[in-house]
């Protein structure tokens, strides 16, 4: 390796410390090493796709910033990413950065593109909602349509229509896709009404081919949103435009949802997504670690198979919280650790606590006053922390959202819904932030 090389990654290591926490640094950064640096491409070497997606995910940016401003302006990334470390062989990847869209596409998608059929591991559990999804992508239109996908938190939901997406601008280009969250939705149609354009946005969404709307009942309760909602429906179906729609519960169970949207919503079809059984879970968490370059012994994965059954984003946070564990000690993935950090989250499960203990914990963590979570600072800081202690308070207390809010800096309802959204979302896209979230929830239960 060329010494001048190694000299200026040197220095962008320096300003890569400067701007993340050493935890971070040191799980992510610290082993890279530079191969080569021609035709203003520079090659980087990290230890396994699990890093190169955390990097591509959540450091793109840091790291353009710093490679033009050591190694010259428009210099670009290449990543080897070692496959096998016993036979030394890599594979070389250009890096994507974080868009989702088409440079020539008019339209953002917001789809969200690492989520295929070719990584939605099938079971029994699923298996009739992802034929379905599959028929969907292939004849959008034509058939099932609507297409109502529900289940509870974290069996795939997301996950499955974004394949869908995905599917039909890779076959259908011409075609205008969105994904859109129902949170979102909400948003804009109070935006458009403060801004008075209302009309634009009626226009906008009519000119959608295949709308998908994530997470359909958090707009209960809100009529003018469901009315609006309604329109946009009735519209897109006549013309032949597909719906793609996912729930926490089936069309009948939504409360506070009027009678002729749910009516419509059981036009189409309706399939649910079931938590997934051990097999299924045995499967995932071999294609996970697989991915991401790990090797977990069989004895670990049935371990956490059969110990870990809620859903499959749990599943996925074990599987990180033991990388991260063994990359910062240095520890072997055994059967030892597995049952630490098993055994940490199973008991963190059944452990009461307290919303005033979920919030010294997330202001400890993050080192922010406990105190300015009641002020209304905006802060990104002080809004994280605020977000992180309701969402946990709602996860695991027996509390309204109301009450949450009225703790938690006097917030409304509202507030409280976004504030679990938001860090929902963040958690499902963020493989740093999911280790932190768990790190929190176990310092909680070895208070």
């Amino acid at each position: 390796m060329n010494s001048e090389l190694q000299a200026k990654w040197d220095k962008c290591l320096e300003i890569i410390r400067d701007n993340v926490s050493d935890v971070v640094f040191n799980t992510w950064f610290a082993d890279i090493k530079p191969l080569k640096y021609e035709n203003s491409t520079l090659t980087i070497q990290v230890k396994s796709n699990f890093v190169y997606e955390f990097l591509e995910e959540n450091a793109v940016n840091l790291l353009g910033y710093t490679l033009n401003k050591v190694m010259g302006e428009g210099t670009r990334l290449m990543y080897s990413v070692l496959t096998d470390k016993e036979n030394d062989l890599s594979v070389e990847v250009e890096t994507e950065g974080a868009a989702c869209k088409r440079e020539n596409d008019e339209l953002d998608s917001m789809l969200i593109n690492r989520y295929t059929f070719d990584n939605y591991v099938e079971g029994i559990s699923n298996r009739l909602s992802r034929s379905v999804a599959v028929s969907v992508a292939n004849n959008p239109g034509r058939v099932f349509n609507p297409l109502f996908i529900h289940g509870a938190s974290g069996v795939g939901k997301t996950h499955l229509v974004n394949a869908i997406g995905c599917k039909i601008k890779e076959l259908h280009p011409e075609l205008r896709v969105l994904y859109i969250s129902a949170h979102l939705f909400q948003v804009q149609y109070t935006d458009s009404i403060l801004q008075r354009s209302f009309n634009d946005f009626m226009r906008f969404y009519q000119s959608i081919d295949v709308l998908i709307i994530d997470d359909i009942q958090e707009i209960a309760g809100l009529q003018k949103t469901q009315t609006a909602f309604f329109h946009i429906f009735n519209h897109l179906h006549l013309n032949g435009k597909q719906l793609i729609m996912t729930s926490d519960r089936s069309p009948m169970q939504l409360k506070g949802m009027e009678d002729r949207l749910i009516t419509r919503f059981k036009w189409g079809l309706t399939a649910e997504i079931e938590k997934p059984d051990l097999e299924l879970r045995k499967s995932i968490l071999r294609s996970k670690t697989h991915k991401d370059g790990l090797k977990f012994p069989d004895e670990v994965i049935s371990y956490i198979a059969e110990h870990v059954d809620a859903s499959i984003r749990d599943l996925e946070g074990i599987v990180v919280s033991m990388m991260a564990h063994s990359t910062i000690n240095c520890a072997d993935i055994d059967m030892n650790l597995a049952r630490r950090i098993v055994g940490d989250f199973s008991d963190f499960e059944k452990r009461p606590i307290t919303i005033d203990e979920i919030i010294k914990k997330v202001t400890d963590y993050y080192n922010v006053d406990i105190n300015s979570i009641a002020t209304r600072s905006r802060k990104r800081e002080v809004v994280l922390v605020r977000q992180v202690s309701m969402y946990l308070a709602k996860k695991y207390l027996d509390l309204s959202t109301s009450k949450i809010g009225q703790y938690v800096g006097g917030r409304d309802h509202a507030t409280v819904l976004h504030a679990c959204k938001t860090i929902t979302n963040l958690a499902e896209t963020d493989k740093q932030f999911r280790y932190e979230l768990n790190q929190i929830e176990l310092s909680l239960q070895s208070a």
